[in-house]
């Protein structure tokens, strides 16, 4: 991913109002960011633990989905959970459910969709290896190969996407 500035990431937001996008705080890390090593830009809002954000790069430009955490984590007898996105296994504390809210006037209505994700949104660096997730039984381990592991996300982030962008 290329890196991003302040301006664009801010105007890039297609599912909340310009004045939550102004106030949303960037990550705490964001001057050192490993951009090489990112197929989107995902963070949980430092000065609102309840608000995560996604930036998704486009050919036309950055897109950015503003994202509800839930206030209490689930409880489940579950022990390890899968990402949607990375399909990388954690341990069920590692995948949060986070509901976006729809684009346009279906999202001002209150119409969301929800997606089971990595809870740190870091899943460029599972899916590189860079990061490991806190598994009990181990990682589970694929017969695919970085690109198509990378190809793949970026299907599945694509799909999220457009559920909520669609019109």
């Amino acid at each position: 991913m290329e890196p991003l500035s302040e301006k664009q990431i801010r105007s890039s937001f297609v599912n909340c109002t310009k004045g939550d996008a102004a106030r949303l705080r960037l990550p705490l890390d964001f001057a050192e960011l490993p951009w090489q090593d990112l197929d989107f830009l995902g963070w949980v809002d430092p000065g609102a633990p309840l608000k995560a954000h996604l930036v998704l790069p486009r050919a036309e430009g950055p897109v950015g989905i503003s994202l509800r955490v839930p206030s209490a984590r689930r409880t489940s007898a579950v022990k390890s959970s899968l990402c949607q996105i990375c399909l990388t296994g954690h341990a069920s504390s590692g995948v949060t459910l986070l509901a976006a809210p729809l684009a346009g006037p279906r999202g001002r209505e209150g119409n969301t969709i929800g997606i089971y994700i990595c809870a740190d949104l870091a899943c460029p660096l599972y899916v590189r290896g860079k990061r490991q997730p806190k598994l009990r039984s181990g990682r589970y381990e694929e017969s695919l190969g970085l690109d198509e592991r990378l190809a793949r996300m970026s299907e599945n982030l694509d799909a999220f996407a457009a559920k909520v962008t669609a019109g």
